[in-house]
């Protein structure tokens, strides 16, 4: 009886979060569901009308969406690659002994501290302005002509970004699984002749690997949201050569005021973003049973 009581209790303490979560997720996505299927436009107020598939059939054949899918999948894998390697290098370099460890490790840290569209004004303007950016002044005291980062690699420079914001994180998650090693074992290596390099790859790397899976399932579901770089550098161009998913989202719905369409579109990044969700949700359990 007393368990059951403190069951009930439980729950009852619960219920006002459990409720909150579904007014807060459920309710939006359910609506978000239901417009997508209305050709609903803000411009034309009453003239809503059933639709059907046709806001997804659009959504699939837009000439933007193909290029959107793989510039979305293009940036996710580029912070990915860049992140991971330079976590792995960084919390190698960080728990190393040095003069200032707390301090330089702060520094490190800093960038997941800034504000998205406050880095992304900082990168704009101040170092990657082909005018007057700190990139085109060393570029002239080269003798090289300034290069314009967002017209010629507007993708590479946003991955460029974006990876700056989230290098600090992966550095932190692998850090501390770095600082869990065993050191005995490490020594034990070095007296048997293994050398340096041998020592990172077979023992450092393989203890290290599921901090990596974690960072790489964090990262990668906020990564295929990533908005706020895009459209204070590039606005999703030139054309569509940095329009991702989330951004093309944005454009149908909030720029040509379509709501029916640009929830198709919202429903369609959900799911891929449960996708591949899932997907590294299997391949981290696969891990960890190793």
């Amino acid at each position: 009886m007393a368990t059951q009581a403190s069951r009930t209790a439980g729950r009852l303490m619960l219920s006002p979060a459990v409720v909150l979560l579904f007014l807060w997720m459920i309710v939006p996505l359910a609506m978000t569901i239901y417009f997508s299927f209305l050709r609903y436009n803000l411009l034309m107020p009453g003239t809503e009308e059933w639709a059907g598939f046709d806001n997804y059939h659009y959504f699939f054949t837009d000439p933007a969406f193909w290029p959107a899918l793989v510039n979305t999948l293009t940036l996710v894998i580029g912070v990915l690659v860049i992140t991971v390697v330079g976590g792995v290098a960084l919390a190698v370099l960080l728990d190393q002994p040095m003069w200032g460890q707390g301090i330089v490790r702060i520094l490190v840290i800093a960038p997941f501290l800034v504000m998205p569209s406050v880095s992304a004004l900082v990168w704009k303007n101040m170092l990657m302005n082909p005018v007057n950016g700190l990139f085109a002044a060393m570029a002239r005291g080269l003798g090289l002509p300034p290069y314009d980062f967002f017209a010629d690699a507007p993708l590479a420079s946003i991955i460029l970004i974006v990876a700056w914001q989230w290098l600090p994180f992966a550095t932190l998650i692998l850090l501390t699984a770095m600082q869990s090693l065993d050191q005995e074992q490490m020594e034990a290596a070095e007296m048997d002749g293994a050398g340096v390099f041998w020592r990172f790859w077979h023992l450092t790397i393989p203890h290290l690997m599921r901090a990596i899976t974690v960072v790489v399932l964090i990262q990668t579901i906020f990564l295929l949201s990533v908005f706020a770089e895009i459209l204070v550098t590039t606005n999703g161009g030139p054309g569509t050569a940095s329009t991702t998913l989330t951004f093309l989202v944005y454009v149908q719905s909030m720029l040509q005021f379509d709501v029916g369409l640009g929830s198709a579109g919202g429903i369609v990044a959900v799911i891929l973003a449960n996708i591949v969700a899932i997907f590294l949700m299997r391949m981290i359990g696969k891990n960890l049973e190793t």
